[in-house]
């Protein structure tokens, strides 16, 4: 989808808050707020916007802990990658997932309560896995920046 010169300010707003009223939206970028809506809604429609969601504090929610993972398989079968995919994102305390190029072939992002349920959850991805041949694991110590927007690119 071609994205115009609004619809890159309309996303540049909702990206900062995504509550921000369609009439505000209009008068800052000079369109009507139904003229915005129609374009939120095309955005919505192609995929564009994937979501609308609130941004939360995990420790607030009893996640103090951040963990990065590196995983590596023993086996990069078409089959056993879907496989995995499949499995990392089917537990709700990876907060994503990436497939890499590099060393590994995964890197994840956990939040979790505490370092014995980060140990329980290694049981059942990681050793458990027969596929996976190692992991690394790096423990954040503080949150510098977390950030979801995605920089636009003005033309």
């Amino acid at each position: 989808m071609a994205l115009d010169k609004f619809d890159l300010e309309i996303l540049e707003i909702l990206q900062k808050n995504n509550l921000t009223p369609q009439r505000d939206i209009g008068d800052r970028i000079g369109l009507s707020a139904a003229a915005v809506q129609r374009r939120i809604k095309r955005m919505r429609e192609t995929g564009v916007i994937t979501a609308d969601v609130s941004v939360v504090d995990q420790s607030e929610l009893g996640h103090p802990l951040t963990i990065f993972v590196e995983v590596e398989l023993k086996d990069e079968q078409l089959k056993l990658i879907d496989e995995a995919k499949q499995l990392f994102s089917s537990i709700a305390e990876v907060q994503q997932c990436y497939y890499v190029t590099g060393d590994v072939d995964f890197i994840l992002v956990l939040a979790l309560p505490t370092m014995s349920d980060y140990e329980k959850l290694t049981r059942k991805l990681f050793f458990g896995n027969p596929n996976v041949k190692k992991f690394k694991t790096f423990v954040s110590m503080q949150s510098v920046k977390t950030t979801f927007e995605i920089p636009i690119i003005k033309k």
